[in-house]
């Protein structure tokens, strides 16, 4: 059964429109190959070289969202996505995944349009060989295009904080300690006496002799001392 990645891009060819993705799917590599093919670091030494020196290479951030053949989202930090038109307007759209010390090489994780798919599921390893080498040469094609990752992608952006029960009892008791008044400078309840005609805390009189220790009511002007 094939299995498919599908990304989500803002639109370069709409002077990079904010307010629309477009989405783009890809047909897994592991529906034509065993494994996942590794690209070499040397092709993209050549594409950034390209990218630098050619007119009809570029590169944007502009992609959002990769959703894998499982609808698993990934981080897309790391991701790539090659779009690339040849003097014949044939379209080569590529991804893949930065891999290896300081991402140098690459993961060839899917491919576009049907047409590429089947040329790459009759010939293989021959085809890889000559799309890669095609790529590079500058040339032979109308447009190479590199999109990378645009910030977090809107999975991560919209992933919300999962509250358990011993969390929110936690929240609860926050909110109580708010309520209490920051007495000396601590959130915590206050045990005090409290003022027998008004009910408001009674505080002690600073500096008073020793001994003779004094409680005075804020609000009401209340005393009392605290040994009678």
């Amino acid at each position: 059964m094939d299995q498919f990645f599908t990304i989500y891009t803002y639109t370069p060819w709409d002077n990079l429109n904010n307010n629309k993705l477009s989405k783009v799917r890809l047909l897994s590599l592991l529906s034509l190959f065993n494994k996942y093919p590794v690209i070499e670091p040397e092709f993209f030494d050549d594409l950034q070289s390209n990218i630098h020196r050619n007119k009809n290479y570029s590169q944007i951030k502009s992609i959002k969202r990769i959703v894998g053949p499982n609808k698993e989202d990934y981080i897309i930090k790391d991701w790539n996505f090659l779009w690339a038109m040849d003097l014949q307007k044939r379209i080569y759209q590529i991804l893949f995944q930065k891999t290896g010390p300081d991402n140098a090489s690459g993961i060839f994780a899917a491919i576009a349009p049907p047409e590429l798919a089947k040329l790459l599921s009759q010939h293989k390893k021959e085809a890889l060989l000559r799309i890669f080498s095609l790529l590079n040469n500058p040339e032979k094609l109308k447009f190479v295009l590199l999109l990378k990752a645009k910030g977090k992608s809107i999975a991560e952006e919209q992933q919300k904080f999962d509250i358990k029960d011993e969390n929110l009892e936690k929240m609860k008791i926050m909110e109580y300690l708010k309520t209490i008044p920051n007495v000396d400078g601590q959130w915590f309840p206050n045990f005090a006496p409290k003022c027998p005609v008004c009910n408001a805390q009674l505080t002690s009189i600073k500096g008073y002799r020793v001994g003779f220790g004094k409680l005075v009511c804020s609000r009401c002007g209340y005393e009392k001392n605290k040994n009678p």
